[in-house]
């Protein structure tokens, strides 16, 4: 089943080049403003993909939304720029990489925490001092006290196995591990599922890959994967949702390009 699946992604993937989606006019910028749009939605932004383009062209604030929502977006678009820049010249995933990335996120919406631990920004992408719970359940991450290691250990993995990973599947594999194995660490007090997702997408950047999007609708399918590796110390949950995510992705913007095309010939006749 796995092969299957990967088989039909490599078959969406070769379409889609062999189309030069990417090519077309400003598709790079606004398939960026939709990964934003999906990703702040997963943590309860309420800003549509329209509202997403307004605020980034225009400058324009939708009625109605919190200006939290707005924030959240524009500090994750600078996230991304930051990333996209970083990978044209393949910078190492470090532990200091890694906080620049959260900073960047959380400028705006991050603030200094006083704890038992100590004290911390989380505007500057600094690691939690105080233990976290999180979802349904109220589930526990690791003490914080092993965070520091926990994530030199992440990125000397990372940086080891990036020289290693040559297929198609191997190098996005590798980044939705990355994804789900930032997030179990949970380093940070918050922004963690929105730098995971950034990095996955940074790790894609660096190979040149379409970068994958989680879906806002299949949040609960997101979350619900991620819990059950963390309970069953797999990786195949998040794996196949994954895989699911990236042929969805594929498929929609294969589907719409045919959409497009088919709209302006009948504008032209």
């Amino acid at each position: 089943m796995e092969q299957s699946v990967w088989q039909e992604i490599e078959q969406l993937y070769q379409k889609f080049q062999k189309l030069g989606i990417n090519e077309t006019v400003d598709y790079d910028k606004y398939y960026l403003y939709s990964l934003i749009t999906h990703s702040t939605a997963i943590e309860g932004s309420t800003l549509t993909e329209l509202d997403t383009q307004l605020l980034f062209d225009e400058g324009v604030t939708a009625k109605g939304k919190p200006l939290a929502h707005h924030l959240m977006n524009d500090d994750l678009k600078q996230a991304y720029e930051l990333a996209k820049a970083e990978s044209v010249s393949l910078v190492p995933v470090t532990p200091a990489f890694l906080q620049r990335l959260n900073a960047t996120l959380m400028r705006t919406t991050g603030s200094v925490h006083s704890v038992t631990g100590g004290s911390f920004d989380s505007s500057k992408g600094e690691f939690r001092l105080c233990g976290v719970t999180a979802g349904v359940g109220e589930h526990s991450y690791m003490n914080y006290l092993k965070v520091p290691a926990k994530i030199d250990e992440f990125c000397a993995i990372l940086q080891a196995k990036q020289k290693t990973m040559g297929t198609f599947r191997e190098q996005y594999e590798l980044s939705f591990n990355v994804h789900l194995n930032l997030v179990t660490i949970h380093p940070w007090i918050d922004g963690n599922g929105r730098t995971a997702r950034l990095l996955m997408n940074y790790i894609q950047f660096c190979y040149h890959l379409f970068p994958t999007k989680i879906f806002k609708e299949d949040r609960e399918e997101y979350i619900l994967s991620l819990r059950q590796c963390q309970n069953e110390e797999s990786n195949h949950p998040f794996l196949d949702f994954m895989a699911w995510q990236l042929k969805k992705s594929l498929a929609l913007e294969i589907e719409r390009f045919y959409a497009s095309r088919k709209e302006r010939f009948n504008f032209m006749f």
